[in-house]
């Protein structure tokens, strides 16, 4: 089908710090949470952590080299808050050499013709916060450190930055990390993570604040939040599945997009988890509600929803991927699926959220995380390892999905970015499961490009040479 998208349409990669850059003592750099986390025995499936990653601190021309080569416009990364700022908080010194280094990545991004994207938080608190008062536990002083180290960055990189995303994820960094104890700090609970979750939404609201008080006027730049949550499909037309889907999404994705476009909790969520849920003050919510120039979304595939589940943080809603005619949606890979329906449903996400709040505020979609694992990827050599078909049929699926969005429903998307360009150190799983379309040899650094790569190269290119049509 020829397309066409907006003119200022991004496309590219996304990647975070702790999973690509390792050298974690160098120029300065103080441990964060995922240091402390993935040195503890036990907590990485291979026993492995992030010291190397894919030594992007030191290579990260080949890096851009590999960007430009793919015809990306844009490059979304983040920034390790515990090399800005070693320590982390108000009053701690700021680490010139990591100004320095950002800096210049950010200006070759530029000269390279490739638009950079800044994730202010992707996970890695410094361990120095968590250790003086409970890090993203404590309201009043997290909430004040993350608002200085953000308009630190403003100030040192907002004249060439002019798209900022504040967290990745907040739900993974409350519920992983103060729930379930999967992720860094490793707690476990019913309680820490719904004030983790609120202090992230605060965090967010006052360093937006910040930027639009203070240095958007004069920068010219957008800032937003990415959330995340696979499409919740009903697992059949029954009342109780339709509304056991709708109240999935509710707890993965309304109880962040919610306060943000709406100025409220969902009731649902409100009425399930009672006064364990904290309350936003009148002037925070005043904050809260309004705080994201766009909708940005991390989204990988679909799931089917039905009523009886007994998991709190799911909204008590039992998630299959077995349909009720006993087959199976999509091929199993890693944790996603694929199917020839599965792309459009999960596009449908991106439109449906999108569009829910436009009557509210103004607001325009992002894509900004969309992958696959290809299962069994690890264990292959690199040369069937760089033939990733699979790969390049989900890319293919949702790359026209978005297209048709875009087109034929008028969704308005402005962003989308594939996870990711590189293997990586992937959190929890560590080396094991590979999202890149490159091929990194672990042990020796090598990058090789992925038929995946290739592909994307294919769209993008097209993208460039066609005034925007596709």
């Amino acid at each position: 089908m020829t397309a066409k998208l907006p003119s200022d349409f991004l496309w590219g990669y996304a990647t975070a710090s702790y999973q690509i850059e390792g050298s974690p003592d160098v120029q300065g750099r103080s441990p964060s949470i995922w240091d402390t986390f993935s040195h503890t025995p036990g907590k990485i499936k291979d026993g492995s952590n992030g010291d190397v990653a894919t030594d992007s601190y030191r290579r990260w021309g080949e890096d851009i080299a590999l960007l430009k080569l793919s015809g990306a416009n844009s490059y979304r990364f983040s920034i390790s808050w515990s090399r800005i700022i070693p320590q982390g908080g108000r009053g701690d010194l700021i680490n010139a050499d990591a100004i320095e280094h950002y800096g210049v990545f950010i200006e070759t991004l530029r000269k390279n013709g490739i638009k950079p994207v800044v994730t202010l938080y992707h996970w890695d608190l410094p361990q120095a916060l968590h250790d003086r008062y409970g890090g993203w536990l404590n309201k009043e002083e997290i909430v004040q450190d993350y608002v200085n180290y953000a308009r630190t960055c403003f100030r040192y990189f907002g004249d060439s930055v002019k798209d900022w995303i504040t967290h990745n994820e907040p739900w993974c960094i409350s519920v992983l990390g103060y729930a379930t104890g999967a992720f860094a700090p490793g707690h476990k609970g019913d309680t820490e993570h719904w004030i983790v979750a609120h202090n992230l939404l605060l965090a967010h609201a006052y360093a937006v604040k910040a930027y639009r008080d203070e240095f958007q006027a004069s920068q010219g730049g957008q800032i937003g939040i990415t959330l995340d949550c696979s499409w919740q499909m009903p697992y059949d037309d029954s009342p109780e599945n339709v509304a056991a889907a709708q109240r999935s999404i509710a707890f993965k994705l309304g109880r962040f997009a919610d306060p943000i476009y709406k100025g409220h909790y969902p009731k649902i969520v409100k009425d399930m988890i009672g006064d364990r849920l904290p309350e936003f003050t009148e002037e925070e919510i005043s904050v809260v509600k309004g705080s994201s120039d766009f909708f940005g979304l991390n989204t990988y595939t679909t799931q089917l929803a039905m009523e009886g589940g007994d998991n709190e943080i799911q909204g008590n809603v039992k998630n299959t991927f077995t349909k009720p005619d006993g087959t199976q949606l999509g091929k199993e890979c890693t944790s996603s699926h694929l199917d020839e329906h599965v792309a459009k449903l999960t596009t449908i996400l991106a439109q449906r959220m999108c569009l829910g709040y436009r009557h509210i505020l103004p607001v325009s979609a992002r894509v900004t995380e969309n992958g696959f694992p290809v299962k069994g990827e690890n264990t292959l050599e690199v040369d069937k390892a760089i033939n990733d078909t699979a790969r390049v049929d989900y890319f293919e699926g949702y790359t026209d999905a978005l297209l048709r969005a875009v087109n034929e429903d008028g969704v308005p998307v402005k962003g989308y970015f594939a996870w990711s360009i590189l293997d990586n150190f992937e959190w929890a799983d560590g080396y094991d499961t590979r999202f890149g379309v490159t091929y990194v040899d672990f042990a020796t650094q090598r990058r090789t490009t992925k038929s995946s790569y290739d592909f994307l190269k294919k769209v993008w290119k097209r993208r460039r040479h066609s005034g925007g049509a596709l």
